[in-house]
């Protein structure tokens, strides 16, 4: 995967981008446009807060939950890992540990920290571990400690604004896979799908959009009314209609709460069912996400996700008013079932996720 450092070099960055495998596009420059945002990420990481919002401070000093909280709240088109990592960043600015290794034990508490306090937690995780692999590689290259810490604290920002940016490239990079006259399906709601489909339809490709409406969180709805506001025709439906539209459709786009080793994706539940019928009726599935939320876990069925619905698998003969609310939020869909994953640093086959996560960790 990319080093993150202060500068980018486009040359560069094409060059390492050309020699990973299992892509099926290659990147080779930044555009024009990506060149101004890199100019604004820069001068965005010189500008990390010096001081705390009141709603951020707990009894024990620095609460990391309320700032990850406050961060969403903000702002609703960040994600959790990049509000994960936004808040880690601020306690990177904000703490004085005099050694490495008190830095690493701070970090690792609040991870685990924001772990425990936020439901749903595994693309937070993705963030997290991702952003302390950043940490652990930069400490590794300093001798003199408090030059690292400065070192941390700005090129934290950087890293920071390029996870928020990366959504924008994807869009760049999956614009080829739309054309005239699509007729498309879409699942729940993804900030990186709904990103796509914007910039295709500012290129002025026309084409319609099947949207789940993705019960219990009918979280398509927020899709349907975002792409409709930009002029794109939608049809919503329900999740048990998609064995009747799928025949309609040319393409399928799904995004993804991770991506597992193996390349499969855990995302909002009733994925795994349409990527079936996808494969089933031979249309693609292409999977629209961002490189920090690659995690390093390798479920092979729903049931290796962590259980945030425990009462999911319960039967009784008692009415349960609550009962729908209680389903699961996530399912897992197998690598075996996505024809490809568009992400910020190219367009992967399922066994290149392994690749460049074995390029996160131990390049």
């Amino acid at each position: 995967m990319l080093r993150f450092s202060g500068r980018i070099e486009a040359e560069r960055c094409g060059s390492r981008l050309a020699k990973l495998t299992g892509r099926i596009i290659q990147v080779d420059t930044f555009t024009t446009e990506a060149g101004r945002r890199g100019r604004h990420i820069m001068a965005l990481s010189e500008s990390i807060p010096s001081t705390l919002p009141e709603d951020s401070v707990g009894a024990n000093g620095f609460d990391i939950v309320a700032t990850y909280r406050r961060f969403l709240q903000e702002d609703p088109d960040m994600t959790m890992p990049v509000a994960a990592i936004e808040s880690l960043v601020i306690l990177l600015s904000q703490t004085e540990p005099t050694t490495a290794s008190e830095l690493m034990d701070i970090l690792a508490k609040a991870v685990a920290e924001l772990k425990k306090g936020v439901k749903n937690s595994i693309s937070l995780s993705a963030g997290c571990d991702m952003f302390q692999r950043f940490v652990l590689r930069n400490i590794q290259e300093y001798g003199d400690w408090e030059a690292c810490r400065r070192h941390l604290v700005k090129n934290g920002g950087l890293f920071l604004e390029r996870a928020k940016a990366s959504r924008y490239k994807i869009a760049e990079l999956g614009l080829p896979f739309i054309q005239d006259d699509d007729t498309i399906l879409i699942h729940s709601h993804s900030r990186a799908v709904t990103e796509l489909l914007l910039l295709a339809a500012r290129h002025h490709i026309r084409f319609r959009v099947f949207v789940t409406e993705s019960r219990p969180t009918e979280e398509g709805l927020s899709s349907a009314k975002t792409l409709r506001d930009n002029g794109i025709p939608v049809r919503v439906i329900v999740d048990g209609a998609v064995g009747w539209a799928i025949q309609k459709v040319d393409k399928v786009f799904v995004g993804a709460e991770g991506v597992a080793e193996s390349g499969g994706i855990i995302n909002r539940v009733g994925t795994y069912q349409i990527a079936v019928l996808a494969k089933d009726s031979n249309k693609p599935l292409y999977v629209v996400a961002e490189s920090h939320k690659f995690v390093r876990l390798f479920p092979l069925s729903p049931f290796d996700l962590p259980n945030e619905s425990p009462t999911a698998s319960t039967f009784t003969t008692e009415q349960d008013d609550d009962e729908i609310q209680s389903n699961p939020l996530l399912d897992f869909t197998s690598d075996n079932l996505i024809t490809a994953l568009i992400t910020d640093i190219g367009v992967l086959t399922s066994s290149g996720v392994s690749e460049e996560l074995i390029k996160m960790w131990y390049d």
